[in-house]
């Protein structure tokens, strides 16, 4: 028996699970080898089986909601974290965050304690964990500006380990944090202040978003990185391409930086249109918008041509 079979009998690991449910677009197909990990006893076991069947590739899944999971599934391993990573603990200094926290809930945690700094992470719905991959950010603020120190599960060596902001290289929209290092847990600076500056930051932010944003829709948020300088769905507007379509996926009419999928949409629907609208960019302006949200389980995974 394999270790993976061995972790499927004992109920860390399902074979075959559907990811489309975990994912904003509601798109795409099953992962070979899925696990809801909840403890670090847990994910230790999961390590040793990856690195057992050769190091398959492995995604570490929050709130899909920066994913595109191709039609025919991803071959490798999917984790998400559960239990004791869904926990946050205020400190004297810091604010504590397990990496499958929302990022929503963290914001307003730290309000409701009167620590500032944070509200900018109600408008961004992803974790904790996503966040410091990506060095997620909106509205002038960056993970970067607040985090301080980085928990990483590293599965191949198969022990934890903590890193600075600095030795990851966090950057606009990106970090040197490995797909085989989870991210485990954080800690994150704050400034004192009265919990209604916070509150009423938090609602700016979530008027704005309401305004210009199309919510209620299945999107994965923005779809391209902002070149320096100027706006991706600035570039997309000005070229009149706004409703562009390809099967089921059209820009939205609202933002022209979110594609929206509608019923009977498809995975290639959502690659095709990336493809198309990021070569009429680069035609028309000689700017080649680089993909923020990630192509998981497609060929040339993660490259958009």
């Amino acid at each position: 028996m394999s270790d993976w079979d061995r972790l499927v009998d004992q109920g860390l690991v399902r074979r075959n699970v559907r990811l489309d449910a975990l994912t904003t677009y509601k798109l795409g197909g099953a992962a070979r080898w899925y696990a809801e990990v909840s403890s670090y006893t847990d994910l230790a076991r999961l390590g040793e089986a990856w690195a057992g069947v050769g190091e398959s590739d492995v995604l570490v899944l929050g709130k899909g909601s920066n994913v595109i999971v191709a039609d025919r599934g991803y071959r490798g391993l999917v984790i998400r974290l559960v239990g004791e990573f869904l926990s946050i603990r205020h400190h004297a200094l810091r604010i504590e965050s397990g990496a499958g926290v929302g990022l929503p809930r963290l914001a307003r945690s730290a309000v409701g304690e009167g620590r500032l700094g944070l509200e900018f992470m109600v408008g961004i719905p992803g974790t904790v964990g996503g966040g410091v991959y990506q060095n997620a950010g909106c509205h002038g603020k960056e993970m970067v500006d607040v985090l301080e120190e980085v928990e990483i599960f590293d599965l191949p060596a198969g022990h934890l380990q903590m890193m600075s902001p600095a030795a990851l290289h966090l950057r606009y929209r990106a970090s040197d944090v490995q797909p085989s290092q989870v991210v485990t847990r954080a800690w994150f600076g704050f400034s004192r202040g009265e919990q209604s500056v916070g509150l009423e930051r938090m609602r700016q932010i979530t008027r704005w978003r309401r305004l210009h944003q199309p919510g209620g829709t299945l999107n994965a948020g923005s779809v391209f990185k902002n070149p320096p300088g100027d706006a991706a769905g600035r570039l997309i507007d000005d070229l009149g391409l706004k409703g562009l379509r390809v099967g089921k996926v059209r820009v939205s009419e609202k933002h022209a930086n979110f594609f929206v999928a509608e019923r009977g949409a498809t995975s290639q629907d959502v690659r095709q249109l990336v493809e198309r609208v990021r070569r009429l960019v680069r035609d028309a302006t000689g700017i080649d918008l680089e993909p923020e949200i990630r192509f998981v389980g497609f060929s040339n995974e993660g490259v958009v041509v």
